[in-house]
Order: structure tokens, then C-alpha cells, then sequence
């Protein structure tokens, strides 16, 4: 039956989403543990290059983007404000796809964070929790990001989560929240957590649409 068929993993992003969150776990462990949390040249230039950078307009932007990409905005608000959006267009199977990859996403972030304990840059401007490695905001940023293509895979959604990605990812750097590897390492587990998950749902969740769209395409009675 379709509807079963709608409800089977799909290997090609487990595999992506696995892949991609063992990357992000080597680099976190290769930079805090081999290298006994000793930065990188290119995070020092980095993080020094962009600190030297600080405009009040640039400062005034990535102080925003710092509310908006964390864990209450982000990561709570967001996410049930879309998820809500969702069950109201009929679409639960979306919805809870949406709400398991930031819960995925945000558990996988604090466990690399908390095993991991990378030093955050000297320069940081912004209050924030334990641990560099990864990015938490860049994470949230990706998820959603990626949760959004797998729901609508169009253009110009990849590029605005891209875009919103790549945002997040200079704003940190530039608030001295984050290491730039720290900021790959979110992307790496946000894009991954998103795919993980939606080995189980994007099958069901489009086959929901269609649904929806068959519903809709089909003539209205004349009476």
C-alpha cells in the first residue's frame, strides 16, 4: 500500500545525516583533544581579523542575529511557531518532523559540547554557555534550514537557509562567541541532525502533501 511505503526510512540521508555528524564529531575531538584544545592558525586569525572588524552598525546586527539563532528564539519559539503553522495546514507528520530535528539537533550539540569542553576565544563580547565546539546557534540555524528544503525543496528556500546559515556562522565569529571551526562543526550537526530525521519523516511528510494536494485539485461538487 502507498501509505506504507510513505512510512519506510530512507537510507541516502541517514547515511548523509551519520556522515556528516561524524565529521563535525572528529574535528571537535581532533582540535580538544590532539591538539589539547590548542585553536587552530586559521580560527586565530580569524576570530582576530573580525574582532578588528567591529562597527557599531555590524555589532548592532550580529547582536540581533545572537537573539534570534538561540536556543528560546530559535530553537523553542521558532520551531512551534512553524510546527503550529503546520498542524493548522493539516500537516502533523511535517510538524513533528519539524520539532524531533531541533530536539535531535539541540541534544546533539549539548553532549559534543559538554564531552568535548573547547575553550571559547578570548575576544567573546556576549555572554554564553559551556563549551565552543559546536556552535549551538549555527546548529539551530542549519536545522531549520535543512528542515525547510526537505519540506519544500525549492531554490530559493535553499538559498535563503543558506544564507541565514552563512549569517549566523560570521556573526558568531565576530562576537568572539565561537572559533570559526566551531561554527563548521554547528553547521555539520545541524545539516545532519535535520537529515537524520528526516530518514524517517520526509517520505510520510510528502506523501502528506500529495495528499493535500490531490485534496485540493479534486473538483467541487455541483450541486
Amino acid at each position: 500500500m502507498p501509505v506504507e511505503r510513505s512510512w519506510r526510512p530512507s537510507l541516502r540521508p541517514a547515511l548523509w545525516g551519520s556522515l556528516l555528524i561524524a565529521l563535525a564529531t572528529v574535528l571537535g575531538a581532533w582540535i580538544t583533544l590532539a591538539r589539547v584544545n590548542d585553536p587552530l592558525t586559521l580560527d586565530v586569525h580569524t576570530v582576530a581579523e573580525l574582532a578588528a572588524e567591529r562597527e557599531p552598525d555590524m555589532l548592532m546586527v550580529s547582536f540581533a542575529v545572537d537573539t534570534i539563532g538561540g536556543v528560546w528564539v530559535s530553537g523553542v519559539a521558532i520551531c512551534i511557531i512553524v510546527a503550529t503553522v503546520l498542524l493548522v495546514r493539516r500537516r502533523p507528520v511535517a510538524a513533528l518532523y519539524v520539532v524531533l530535528a531541533q530536539i535531535f539537533s539541540a541534544t546533539a550539540v549539548q553532549l559534543l559540547k559538554h564531552l568535548l569542553g573547547r575553550d571559547r576565544p578570548g575576544q567573546m563580547i556576549i555572554e554564553s554557555d559551556y563549551g565552543s565546539f559546536p556552535s549551538g546557534h549555527v546548529a539551530n540555524a542549519a536545522t531549520l534550514a535543512t528542515a525547510a528544503v526537505v519540506l519544500l525543496p525549492r531554490l530559493w528556500v535553499a538559498l535563503i537557509g543558506i544564507g541565514w546559515v552563512l549569517l549566523m556562522a560570521f556573526t558568531r565569529v565576530l562576537l568572539g562567541a565561537h572559533w570559526l571551526t566551531d561554527t563548521v562543526g554547528g553547521a555539520a550537526v545541524g545539516v545532519g541532525s535535520a537529515l537524520l530525521v528526516a530518514a524517517v519523516f520526509a517520505q510520510s511528510a510528502e506523501a502528506e502533501a500529495e495528499a493535500q494536494r490531490s485534496a485540493r485539485a479534486a473538483p467541487t461538487p455541483q450541486w
